[in-house]
C-alpha cells in the first residue's frame, strides 16, 4: 500500500463504549526510520484494551485510535533503522495501542523494531496470539518481580486461567515447585500443566491445606483473581518470600505487616504496561521459547472476525471469556 491508501481497521473516535467501535477505513500508517510496517493477520481483546477503549485506563493517544495491543503478522517494511527485520518475517508484538502507540486491529501496524519479535516456524499465528499478552504477564511476575529461582515454592491462585496456567507453565520450566488453587472441575487441567498440588479453592480449611502443601513456605505468591487475601498469604510465605501483585484496582486487602516484616517476607505491584522495552523483549524470549517446545498453549481460542470487534469487547465487560482467548481474524 502506498502512502495515501487505505486500510481496513477497528477504531475509536473518542471513549466510550464497545458500540462505538467503528470498522472501516483509514490511512495506512508509514514506519519511521526505526519502525517495522507489519501485515496483522490477527490480533485479540484484552481486559486493558477495553480500559482504554473506554477511558478508564488512561493513557497517551490520538484520535482516530486503532484498538487492541497484541498481534501476530508479517513483515511488509523495515526501516533503515530496523535491521534483523525482512519482508515476509512472520512477527509478533505484545505492546501496542499504548503509550502514544496506535494498536494492531488492523490490515497494516507500525511496530518500532525494538518492541517486535521473531515468531518461531511451525507456531500457529491464533495460539501466538492467544497467548502473547498472558504468557509474558507471567514472565514479568514470576521472574522480574518475584525473582524466582529454580527449587523454590510457587504458590499461584487461580490457575486455570489464561495468566494463571502461563504461570504455571512458566513455573514448572523455571523449575519450580507449583502449588496451585483452581475450581474443582480445573483440577485436572492444571495438574496437566505441571502442578505439584492442585486444591480447590472453595474449599473449607483451604489455608490449612496450603500450608501442608508446601511445608516449607512458599517463596513467590501470585494471585490472578484480585481479590488478595494476604491474611492467608502473609503467613504461607517462606523466609524472604515475595507476594506479588498484578490484579485488583479496587481491591483493599489486610496486610499483617508484623508477620511479614518478620519473615523477610515483600509486597510487590506491577502493571504490564511499566515494563521496560528491555523487560518486554525478555518475556519475549522465554515466550518464544516455550511456543517452540510446544510447551507453551492456549486453553480455548475462539476466532471472531475484525467486524465483530464490539461484540468481543462487549462479551469481555460481561465476563463471557473466562479461560477462553478471542482472537480477532484481520
Amino acid at each position: 500500500m502506498g502512502d495515501t491508501s487505505d486500510m481496513r481497521a477497528a477504531y475509536i473516535e473518542r471513549f466510550g463504549p464497545p458500540e462505538g467501535i467503528v470498522v472501516g477505513g483509514l490511512p495506512a500508517p508509514r514506519p519511521g526510520p526505526t519502525d517495522v510496517l507489519v501485515d496483522v493477520a490477527a490480533t485479540t481483546v484484552n481486559p486493558v484494551d477495553t480500559l482504554i477503549r473506554s477511558g478508564s485506563y488512561r493513557t497517551p493517544l490520538s484520535f482516530p485510535f486503532v484498538i487492541g495491543r497484541d498481534m501476530v503478522g508479517t513483515v511488509a517494511e523495515a526501516g533503515p533503522g530496523a535491521p534483523g527485520f525482512a519482508p515476509g518475517d512472520p512477527v509478533w508484538c505484545n505492546s501496542l495501542g499504548h503509550g502514544g502507540r496506535q494498536g494492531p486491529a488492523a490490515e497494516r501496524a507500525v511496530v518500532p523494531a525494538d518492541r517486535l519479535y521473531p515468531l518461531p516456524a511451525g507456531v500457529r499465528a491464533e495460539d501466538a496470539v492467544a497467548v502473547a499478552h498472558p504468557a509474558a504477564t507471567a514472565y514479568l511476575a514470576l521472574f522480574t518481580h518475584g525473582r524466582l529461582r529454580p527449587g523454590e515454592t510457587v504458590l499461584v491462585a487461580g490457575a486455570a486461567g489464561n495468566v494463571g496456567s502461563a504461570l504455571v507453565t512458566l513455573a514448572v520450566w523455571a523449575g519450580a515447585r507449583v502449588v496451585a488453587t483452581a475450581a474443582a472441575p480445573d483440577a485436572d487441567y492444571v495438574r496437566s500443566l505441571g502442578a505439584a498440588e492442585v486444591l480447590d479453592y472453595a474449599a473449607p480449611g483451604l489455608a490449612g491445606q496450603l500450608a501442608d502443601a508446601a511445608p516449607r513456605g512458599v517463596d513467590v505468591h501470585v494471585a490472578t483473581h484480585g481479590r488478595h487475601d494476604l491474611e492467608v498469604a502473609v503467613p504461607l510465605l517462606a523466609r524472604r518470600g515475595r507476594i506479588v501483585v498484578f490484579a485488583g484496582t479496587t481491591a483493599r486487602p489486610v496486610l499483617p505487616v508484623g508477620q511479614l516484616y518478620q519473615k523477610d517476607g515483600a509486597l510487590v505491584g506491577f502493571v504490564i504496561s511499566r515494563a521496560t522495552v528491555a523487560e518486554l523483549a525478555q518475556a519475549a524470549d522465554a515466550v518464544g521459547q516455550l511456543l517452540t517446545a510446544g510447551r507453551l498453549r492456549p486453553r480455548a481460542v475462539e476466532e471472531m472476525p475484525l467486524a465483530d470487534a464490539a461484540e468481543a469487547h462487549r462479551r469481555m465487560e460481561r465476563g463471557e471469556l473466562r479461560g477462553r482467548r478471542v482472537v480477532l481474524r484481520v
